[in-house]
Formats: C-alpha cells, structure tokens, sequence
C-alpha cells in the first residue's frame, strides 16, 4: 500500500467533492427551520431560498424559473418525466411508446413509468453514438394513433463521455411529431446548455455532479404548457408538479454550485490536455489498450479504457490501494459484477471491463504521472514479459 501518499480522487462523473460555496449556503439554510410553504416570515425566508436557488439553475440553463422543478435527484426527475400520462394545458395527452439508447444511464433504461413492452431499445454504434438512422425508422414506423412518441437520450454518457448529436436528434423527433427528454445530467457544468436553443423539451439535472449536495436534482420544461402527471402528489408544492416539503438545505447547495459553474462555464475545457496526456501515457503503457468511444468528441475530463488481459475491478482495487479513486464502470453499479452495458451497446464482446477515469479542473500533472506510474506498475505484474523486456 501507498503509505503516506495523499489519495487522489478521479472519479469526478460519479460525485463531484462537495464545494465551499455549496456547504456554506447549505449551513446558512439549516439556520432557518421553518418550512417554504408556510405564510411566516421566518417560512417566506426559507421559501425564497428555494427561489434563490431556482433563479440560478434555471440561468445555467437559460430556462425560465418556474420551468424548473426540484426533486429528490436525476433518478426521481427521470421517473417522473417518463411517463405515458401528460397533460397539455387541461387536456390529458398520451404516449404510447418510450424510445431510449442503449448506452443511456440505468435509470432511464427502466423505462420510468412506462410498461416494459413499451420501451424500446436504440442501438450505438462502435463509437458510442446513437445509431439516428434507427431512430429515424423508428419514429417513421411509430402509431400515433395509439399515442405519441416520447425519446429520451443522454447528451454525455456517464461512462465513454461520448457527447451525442442532441440537436440533431432533437430535430428529428420534432418532425415525427415526437417529445425528446435529454439526460443532462454529466453534461451540466462542463458543456453550454440552452433549453431554448432546440436541445430538448425537458432536461434531466443531477445537483452532485457539480459540486451540490447529493439529494437534490430537478426536471427542467422547456414550457409548462405541456408537463408529466406528477409521479409524487401531495400538497401542490413545485407549483403541483412535485409534492413533498421541499429539501431547503439541498436545494440552496444545489443553487450555490449552479452559481459556480455559471461563472466559469469553460472551465472543464482545461480537462482536455490532461486527458489527452494520460490516454498517451496508456498507450505507452499497453499499446493494446482500448479507448472506449475515442474517435468521437467526447467530455474533456473523462476517459473509459481496456487493457486486455486484465480485469478492470483488478485495476481499480490496485489504484485503490494506492489511494487513487477511480470507478470501473458507473458508480451506480458499484458492488456489482457483471458487463458494462454501455460496452455492451457498442459491441464489445470483451468480459474484461473497463476503467472510467473522471478528472476536474484543477487536476494537475503530478496526479496524472502518479496514475500512469501506479497503472504500470500494474501492467508489468500481470505482463511480465514486459518487465523482463524492460530489464
């Protein structure tokens, strides 16, 4: 074990570290113990916390305030938004059927509230993208007359960070007449997002992905004219949309961290000569490696790689030993064996895994010479051919 080494987190795309302005706007909320829907003073103070808070989600998105709805997290916001029932205006509307990728995030994959019969799977190419022209047959061939097409697809994946054509697809669902929901949630804070720039109808947000507390995320519309029965109903709070008394303390850090990655929005942009750096090192390393999703844009600060012949949870319990967080797969999965289904989707017949390195900005060189040295230091143990070459 690294003894007395300082451990390095790189594991950014499963939970930022809680930031300094989001801890202390969550401290100053707990000050106030009333709830933000009682008529007070003391409840109209912890009301317009919430507000606050809002005002500044909604600017990281340039959507309107009260299009913005706080829930538990990404997962309660993606259950609530996959739905068949909606309602436009007074009127019911219905969806029939759910069209996700194959590579999307498990919660989405769940299909939300729609019957498993009526989620269907879109396939990705080697790259990671979406395969569109199957999307497009799909939504040609799709019924509307049992009810309209809802897709949803993720803008960045948690694991490749492969960045998906999402105005492209968002084109083409609206000229079949369909709804696209966009999984944001690891495109927050490290890609510039419009609602109202053709990306989406609804936007899926995680709050610790970028610095917030966890417990806290939202379901952005791009209008509210047309919105998802409730999944939670209760005493009409998020004007009806989500019921249960509002987590203030959450959701005050949610909006401090929205603040900080609104005012350096290109920020993560200093991931990429990092990346870049490290995927050289690897394949320095293995020349065998395989970068997942490599040859196609991806998110500055992540990289997903195999080395065969070796197990990715191999991998990760080594650097974890030598106090270097790392995820192999998604976190969600964490304590689980089986194939990464984001590789799955892709075509990798490999059982082997993969690692997913997430870094921030700020991670220096030092890190990433520590990580390469500690991966071949891994390589030559279960290769020793090359350690023998080397000597």
């Amino acid at each position: 074990m690294a003894m007395g080494k300082q451990a390095i987190y790189l594991d950014y795309n499963a939970s930022a570290p809680l930031l300094p302005q989001a801890r202390d706007a969550m401290l100053a909320a707990l000050e106030i113990e009333a709830n933000p829907s009682s008529v007070h003073a003391a409840g109209r103070a912890a009301k317009a916390i919430v507000q606050k808070a809002r005002r500044s989600v909604a600017a990281l998105v340039n959507a309107k305030p009260d299009h913005v709805v706080f829930t538990s997290g990404a997962t309660e916001a993606a259950s609530t938004v996959l739905t068949p029932r909606f309602s436009f205006g007074r009127s019911p509307l219905k969806f029939s059927k759910l069209y996700v990728c194959a590579a999307d995030h498990p919660c989405v994959l769940a299909g939300g509230q729609f019957a498993p019969e009526d989620v269907v799977k879109l396939p990705v190419q080697p790259s990671g993208l979406m395969e569109l022209d199957a999307l497009e047959r799909m939504l040609a061939g799709h019924d509307k007359a049992t009810g309209l097409p809802l897709v949803a697809v993720h803008w960045a994946n948690n694991e490749t960070g492969v960045i998906q054509p999402v105005r492209e697809i968002a084109a083409m669902v609206k000229a079949n007449g369909g709804v696209l929901v966009v999984d944001a949630v690891q495109a927050l804070g490290r890609l510039p997002i419009d609602i109202a720039d053709a990306c989406g109808d609804f936007l899926i947000l995680s709050s610790h992905k970028i610095g917030g507390p966890k417990g806290a995320g939202a379901l952005v519309a791009q209008s509210d004219l047309m919105m998802p029965m409730p999944l939670i109903s209760g005493g009409g709070q998020e004007r009806g949309h989500r019921g249960g008394t509002e987590a203030v303390a959450n959701i005050a850090g949610f909006g401090a961290a929205a603040d900080v990655a609104m005012a350096g929005q290109d920020r993560f942009a200093s991931c990429m000569p990092v990346r870049d750096a490290f995927e050289a090192a690897i394949l320095e390393i293995a020349p065998d490696a395989v970068i997942h999703g490599g040859t196609v844009e991806r998110l500055p600060n992540t990289v997903f790689f195999s080395v065969p012949g070796l197990k990715a949870e191999t991998i990760q319990i080594a650097l974890d030993l030598a106090k270097i967080a790392v995820s192999a797969g998604s976190a969600c999965s964490s304590g689980k064996v089986g194939r990464s289904h984001v590789l799955t989707a892709m075509g990798v017949e490999s059982d082997e895994g993969a690692i997913r390195i997430s870094f921030a900005p700020g991670t220096g060189e030092d890190a990433v010479t520590r990580l390469a040295g500690e991966l071949g230091k891994i390589v030559e143990r279960a290769r020793p051919e090359k350690r023998l070459a080397r000597a």
